[in-house]
């Protein structure tokens, strides 16, 4: 609906701007890192933005690139992500957290404020396919299985144990590799 905000930076706020456009006044919440490179007040700005619709709110979002936007959006399109600081932290290093879904790197994900293990576990398991890297260096799938299985709260022997049961099918995938070893839980448990 609203692509792109470009006009006049009227203020900046710990977690958003100011922009007039036309004599209408526009806010939205950005992350620090689109923030910092807007300038000072009176500037000319450009940002990318999403407007996200609730029942009971409307809420303006402006990045300073595509690539943050896009991140933003593929990460709120994962349930139970809020539209908050783990999404402004996220969108404001898009490479960096790119890369660590790509990786499979819970940890990376999990040192963001607000984000525990079961929900960067989760971020790796729904968004990992969107990223192709150039240079990424991809993990065995049954490193991948292990990474979501720490990360979903089992210790590294639990997940090794778990991964000795699956089937050698090449075809299967990362999600039916998880859901058998979680089965293998259910069965041990």
């Amino acid at each position: 609906m609203i692509a792109g905000i470009e006009g006049i930076l009227k203020s900046r706020g710990e977690d958003g701007v100011v922009v007039d456009v036309g004599g209408v006044s526009f806010r939205l919440q950005s992350p620090t890192s689109t923030i910092s490179t807007l300038g000072i007040p009176g500037d000319r700005v450009k940002l990318h933005t999403h407007l996200h619709v609730r029942e009971d709110n409307l809420a303006l979002y402006g990045f300073a690139s595509s690539e943050e936007l896009r991140l933003f959006e593929l990460l709120i399109a994962v349930s139970g992500i809020a539209l908050n600081r783990p999404c402004a932290s996220f969108s404001s290093q898009p490479e960096r957290f790119e890369v660590a879904i790509a990786r499979g790197d819970v940890e990376v994900l999990s040192s963001v404020s607000g984000v525990g293990k079961k929900t960067a576990a989760r971020l790796v398991l729904e968004l990992k396919g969107k990223f192709e890297q150039v240079g990424v260096a991809s993990r065995s799938p049954q490193e991948d299985v292990k990474a979501a299985l720490i990360g979903l709260g089992y210790s590294a022997a639990e997940a090794n144990s778990a991964i000795a049961t699956l089937p050698d099918v090449p075809d299967l995938a990362l999600e039916d590799k998880i859901k058998l070893a979680l089965q293998h839980f259910a069965r041990t448990g």
